[in-house]
């Protein structure tokens, strides 16, 4: 069992190597999710120290919740156009930078902000980092109007890509559905293993009801992977060319 203290250090590890990325005057995407939480407390910190100049944009209304508490400014996504960076956390990282996110039902908006950016970097935990996609519950966004006809779609395309009978679960708390930013559902897929991700996002991105999924593939340029004694690894996407 993964000691809470130790993740809580490595997390501060990545987020600290992540924060001195930032530069004055940046257009910058905050993430969502524990390790962001933490990154944007640091980055708070660094901006009152130094008096940075940062114009943000967040992935999603707790994060910029979070952010404004702390004394931020976060704009609209489409007040600040392009982005210089995003820096956001993962619940999955591969050796190709291949991720799975929406664990925290924001990985919609977490994907419009990454790919609005010039780069993105991911932190984690040495927990996050795998061999291959899938142990993670696989995300997926769908609108609620014929939720369970999108299912059986899914369904479908997991049979024709060799993933059959894989459970389908509808993300709930309370007994109810939980509802995205957008007002969305989601529902979890169960898939142990993904042998072929950019077929799986091919499949999933065509179906009628699906919004977003969770497969971030070719978005990631670097992962900060931090380490219980406080260091962290870099993992760089110009490394695997």
């Amino acid at each position: 069992m993964t000691d809470p203290a130790t993740t809580d250090l490595s997390k501060d590890a990545a987020a600290r190597a992540a924060v001195a990325l930032v530069e004055n005057g940046m257009k910058l995407g905050l993430g969502t999710g524990s390790t962001a939480k933490v990154f944007v407390d640091r980055l708070a910190e660094r901006v009152h120290a130094e008096g940075l100049d940062l114009r943000l944009a967040s992935t999603s209304q707790a994060t910029a919740d979070q952010a404004r508490s702390l004394g931020l400014v976060v704009y609209e996504l489409d007040d600040l156009g392009w982005l210089d960076l995003t820096i956001d956390g993962a619940d999955e990282v591969d050796p190709d930078l291949s991720l799975i996110k929406g664990g925290g039902a924001a990985h919609l908006r977490e994907k419009i902000v990454a790919t609005a950016s010039d780069r993105m970097v991911v932190i984690a935990d040495q927990g996050k980092v795998v061999e291959r996609l899938g142990k993670f519950k696989l995300p997926v966004e769908v609108i609620p109007f014929g939720w369970q006809s999108t299912r059986t779609h899914i369904e479908r395309a997991l049979t024709d890509l060799d993933m059959a009978d894989r459970p389908i679960i509808l993300r709930e708390k309370d007994g109810a559905p939980i509802r995205t930013d957008e007002n969305n559902y989601i529902l979890d897929l169960d898939l142990g293993e993904i042998h072929d991700a950019p077929a799986l996002a091919a499949s999933l991105s065509a179906i009628a009801g699906v919004v977003e999924h969770g497969l971030f593939l070719n978005i990631c340029n670097l992962a900060i992977i931090g380490r219980p004694d406080g260091s962290v690894v870099e993992l760089r996407r110009e490394d695997l060319e």
